[in-house]
């Protein structure tokens, strides 16, 4: 049986951030050109430099350093290298091979350990992505979003104890759906308190069903992304990683997941948490499918999830993902403004510090909610005006007071590839011009593109000059095509490299420079095949739906191969999982719930816990007949046909070549 091909498949599948490749190529050595230089050194005169309120921030309430030792798994793997940082310095001018403001950001997360944020209120920073928040109460403590790893998140809770005491845990509560926010759950809490009744876990509504759906189908493809996004790749120092914006980079330890026991249904909802009054804020379809804000009364404390940060986010992640709505995330914030901001004092977030004082809090929501709908109103003016998805990039521009302000800046997201991405959540990826409706696929187009440009001596020896001249974007366009015409001519690769580093060293976002300092690297010395991220945890995968899953068998269906063929099944999955019945025809799988065919080629009985074993790889179907955990009755080698016509999906992929 070859079920256990989707289950190589599925363990990149999953949440993806938690990847973590040791880069197997060289780091890039060229150092920043002259043009690089003056366009870094022009942005101190462009942004507030002197304003240290950010750091002074950053800094307030401390109480206590992060360990600095290796945090490393059961296999004595490395999870969290605290000191991987440590190159970035406060009060270091920007090297010349990083943006400016992109290292004021990340000398800013680099700021590290336990804060007090008020009384009874903590958070540790830059233990990973995210953050952990800590809130006593009368019997014990509530955790919000356990950061991503289970092995980061007990360290951080021994971090706690240590400096104040030994507190039961609670509650733990989930802002949203990503999982930055709750997969070091079971380094928190054990799930035997949970089914007990000892803890509680709060989530939004729709929140299992987002944490596990939103990257399961195209999971390969954003998992080989991520590795650009987050620069998993890329080495730690002054020409490589420096961060991602958000935080510094991702752990790289065991994702858990712990369904909620209590779900936040509606805005209004108001919940007593170990006797602290939690007002909620319904957010979904904002920085997450399922995301909810709230306002903590004893704490005039606002708890912004990640609709508010000291950064421009994401409306569309590089990695890949579904748009998110400007404009819904705007009307959030500012709900949250009408409904707190004249009583709110704290305003706190799972990324980066805290904002203290009711104008300040109030002025930083502002900011953010006019950002985005900014974002949103300026795309649809122009777009109504016929202007095109990048002509709209191009042309616009933050207003002076916006741009200006630390916390509107694109360390994550960025304007570019927010406009971008509005302007295709409404009108889709066409541009209206015939022209480009069928366009000749990218390695074709590029033969004939260097075929008219009179070859590809001619268009390296142009682009030299352009680079020459720091015309880096026309160069890495151009000299694509060559690389995409003939993926072996080492000059044009070395030159694209070259301008995407120069690219990468002037980017103010985290993501981009990531990306652009990937792209070079993987030109220069090709794809380094390293280990593959496994986030296909045992919690992930009992958190899929059989729904989930018979979607996820068919994305594997190679249509073309299957077209002919026809085969119906029955799969009893018994008390803990129901009937279904799959269909594969016109090279289509197809299932249906609580029912089951008559005329089925062969029927599968087997628990869900035989399933997820399956799934993990932790047995073979084959195994799992032969030991009586399935039953087959009929013809099982239909099953077999079917199953060989699913593809694997390799994960390293080429990006930057054919």
């Amino acid at each position: 049986m070859r079920l256990n091909l989707i289950a190589s498949s599925l363990a990149v599948a999953g949440l993806l951030v938690t990847m973590s490749v040791t880069a197997a190529t060289p780091a890039p050595t060229k150092e920043a050109t002259a043009a690089t230089k003056r366009a870094n050194e022009a942005i101190y005169n462009q942004l507030p430099f002197a304003d240290k309120t950010d750091f002074a921030n950053a800094h307030k309430g401390f109480i206590a350093a992060l360990p600095q030792s290796i945090i490393k798994g059961e296999k004595g793997n490395v999870v969290w290298n605290p000191q991987q940082y440590a190159f970035i310095k406060e009060g270091d001018k920007a090297p010349d091979t990083v943006n400016p403001s992109l290292w004021r950001q990340s000398q800013l997360i680099n700021i590290s350990g336990l804060f007090e944020v008020t009384d009874g209120v903590y958070q540790i920073r830059n233990l990973d992505l995210s953050n952990m928040t800590i809130i006593e109460g009368k019997k014990g403590i509530t955790v919000i979003d356990p950061l991503v790893s289970a092995e980061t998140a007990k360290v951080g809770m021994d971090l706690y104890y240590k400096s104040r005491g030994k507190k039961p845990v609670v509650a733990v509560i989930y802002t949203h759906s990503h999982v930055d926010h709750y997969g070091g759950v079971r380094g928190v809490v054990d799930e035997a308190d949970v089914k007990a009744g000892k803890v509680k876990i709060y989530g939004p509504q729709g929140f299992m069903e987002a944490s596990v759906d939103e990257n399961i189908m195209a999971g390969n493809a954003m998992s080989r992304r991520a590795s650009y996004m987050y620069g998993n790749l890329l080495p730690a120092n002054s020409k490589g990683q420096v961060g991602a914006g958000l935080g510094t980079t991702t752990s790289a330890g065991t994702v858990t997941l712990l369904a909620p026991t209590n779900y936040i249904t509606h805005t209004g909802q108001e919940e007593v948490i170990d006797g602290l009054t939690y007002d909620f804020m319904m957010a979904p379809g904002s920085e997450a499918p399922s995301e909810m804000l709230w306002y903590v009364k004893e704490k005039k404390m606002i708890e912004a999830a990640e609709d508010v940060t000291h950064t421009l986010h994401n409306t569309y992640s590089l990695r890949g993902a579904k748009i998110r709505d400007p404009l819904a995330w705007s009307k959030y914030i500012n709900a949250a403004i009408d409904r707190w901001g004249n009583d709110a004092e704290i305003i706190i977030a799972q990324h980066h510090w805290p904002t203290w004082g009711k104008d300040n809090v109030v002025n930083l929501m502002k900011g953010q909610r006019d950002m985005y709908r900014y974002i949103n109103d300026q795309t649809l003016r122009m777009a109504n005006q016929g202007l095109t998805r990048d002509e709209i990039a191009a042309k616009i521009k933050l207003p002076p007071n916006l741009a200006k302000t630390w916390a509107s800046r694109g360390y994550y997201g960025s304007v570019s590839h927010d406009v971008k991405a509005t302007y295709v959540f409404y009108l889709g990826w066409f541009n209206g011009n015939p022209a480009t409706l069928d366009e000749l696929p990218p390695e074709d187009s590029a033969k004939k593109f260097v075929e008219y440009m009179g070859g590809a001596d001619a268009v390296l020896q142009k682009a030299k000059t352009d680079f020459e001249q720091g015309n880096y974007r026309w160069v890495a366009q151009v000299v694509s095509k060559v690389v995409f015409a003939d993926p072996s001519n080492k000059t044009a690769r070395n030159l694209e490299a070259d301008a995407l580093e120069q690219m990468g060293y002037q980017a103010e976002s985290g993501p981009w420079r990531n990306f652009y300092l990937t792209g070079a690297q993987e030109l220069r010395n090709g794809v380094g095949i390293g280990p593959t991220p496994n986030t296909a945890s045992p919690d992930t995968v009992k958190a899929m739906t059989p729904e989930m899953f018979f979607d996820y068998l068919a994305v594997h269906i190679n249509g073309e191969k299957a077209g002919d063929t026809k085969a119906v099944f029955n799969i009893d999955l018994g008390s803990d999982g129901g009937k279904y019945k799959l269909e594969l025809e016109n090279g289509v799988l197809n299932h249906t719930a609580n029912t089951e065919a008559k005329d089925a080629d062969a029927t599968f009985s087997l628990n869900r816990d035989t399933l997820n074993r399956i799934i993990l790889k932790e047995e073979t179907l084959k195994q799992a007949v032969d030991k009586g955990e399935v039953k087959v009755t009929g013809n099982s080698e239909k099953m077999n046909e079917m199953l060989g016509f699913m593809d694997n999906f390799e994960f390293w992929f080429n990006i930057v070549t054919p």
